[in-house]
């Protein structure tokens, strides 16, 4: 842990990770606020899972974008703009939601919340280049990073019921656009932010330089992270039914979804903190074969009735392999597409995970519903299986990777 103390006893790294910290939790809580809200007021998770689809969509295909502003004219107002924006269309939805606003208003709305949803992710990315001089405490950031993600993933959600059981229907989301807000304009008023622009002096010609998606490899990338986030959308909702559905206890959730974030957490905290030989995209299809055989085992407990006590230890040695994983995945992209266009081609990445994660969502309803949890599990294991082949093919396209 010596590392990722000494990156955060710096004021410069400290700061603004703590303010994107803030400003993601609304990753984990956006959509499922707005689901728990639109269910309370239509009583139909139909229209629920519409409105919050709109928020998915526009975010999917806004993030490039954004990411391409960030590189041409810095981080500040690009994050400070879209953050507050986002928030104010959160708050708007939530408000309009509770008096009775018909369902186009608040599909707009949503829409519009998920197309000025805040690229902060690749941002944060690029300001630990800026602030961290050393590759080896830069990788050890993105790790930190990454698991970072993670804990929003599990602490989001828990902050959102505490909130539904304590306050008014509408109060949850207009906490989540507050966080939005205090978090995006938080961290574009560091120091390390603004600095951002000092990269947009040197990266002037950036409006020149040809896309990342032609750069070589990077397309390979995107679709691995395709895949993987097929599998991540097939693994929540077989979670989701695992506890309904085997362990007839729904309050189970939340223990299942904590095992393997942990996990995951973990795997990328060892990751960062180890000095690798070799090159990364070696590393790739290991770790996507070890999430896919954590995977293949999960089915087979659940089919045959499944024990807590035995599912969260599994979960979370499932979970190791997550954050390595997609840490390497980053780390293919900084390293292939061009300086200049950096945080468009997180972006991007960004667009594939959450379009894989969507769709994976969607397909696992129907296993779910077909052949119970277990079938979806299968299904988790065979996108993520996928993703391990496609690595395994693209190794030869990756050889052009610089160390980022």
């Amino acid at each position: 842990m010596a590392r990722y103390l000494r990156i955060l006893r710096r004021p410069a790294a400290l700061v603004p990770f703590a303010a994107a910290v803030v400003a993601r939790l609304p990753i984990s809580m956006a959509a499922l606020g707005i689901v728990l809200l639109i269910q309370n007021v239509r009583g139909s998770y139909a229209i629920a899972g519409t409105i919050t689809a709109a928020l998915a969509l526009g975010a999917a295909v806004a993030a490039p974008g954004w990411g391409r502003l960030l590189d041409r004219v810095g981080h500040s107002v690009v994050i400070a703009a879209t953050g507050t924006a986002s928030a104010g269309f959160l708050a708007a939805l939530a408000v309009c939601a509770d008096h009775g606003y018909g369902d186009a208003v608040l599909v707009a709305l949503s829409a519009g919340a998920g197309l000025t949803f805040p690229v902060i992710t690749p941002a944060m990315r690029a300001t630990w280049r800026v602030v961290l001089d050393s590759p080896e405490d830069r990788a050890a950031a993105y790790a930190m990073d990454a698991v970072a993600i993670e804990t929003i993933f599990v602490g989001g959600p828990l902050l959102l019921s505490g909130l539904l059981v304590l306050t008014p229907r509408s109060v949850p989301l207009l906490v989540t656009a507050g966080l939005q807000a205090v978090g995006a304009v938080g961290y574009a008023l560091t120091p390390a932010a603004r600095r951002t622009r000092e990269l947009q002096g040197r990266n002037a010609d950036a409006a020149a330089t040809s896309s990342p998606l032609r750069a070589e490899g990077v397309i390979a990338v995107l679709l691995v992270a395709l895949a993987t986030a097929i599998g991540f959308g097939h693994l929540d909702v077989s979670i989701a039914a695992t506890a309904r559905q085997t362990l007839h206890d729904t309050s189970r959730v939340g223990l299942l979804f904590a095992s393997i974030a942990s996990g995951s957490a973990l795997g990328g905290l060892w990751y960062g903190a180890r000095r690798w030989s070799g090159a990364a995209r070696r590393r790739l299809p290991v770790a996507l074969g070890g999430f896919t055989a954590g995977l293949l085992l999960l089915p087979q407990v659940v089919g045959r009735g499944g024990e807590l006590w035995l599912l969260m230890p599994l979960l979370m040695l499932t979970g190791l392999c997550i954050s390595p994983g997609m840490i390497i995945q980053q780390a293919l992209v900084d390293g292939m597409a061009p300086p200049q266009r950096l945080g468009e081609a997180q972006a991007w990445l960004s667009t594939a995970i959450t379009t894989g994660s969507a769709a994976g969502t969607a397909l696992a309803g129907i296993l779910v519903d077909l052949g119970g949890p277990h079938r979806s599990f299968l299904g988790a294991a065979a996108a993520v299986g996928t993703a391990t082949a496609l690595a395994v093919v693209a190794q030869r396209r990756w050889r052009v990777v610089r160390t980022p």
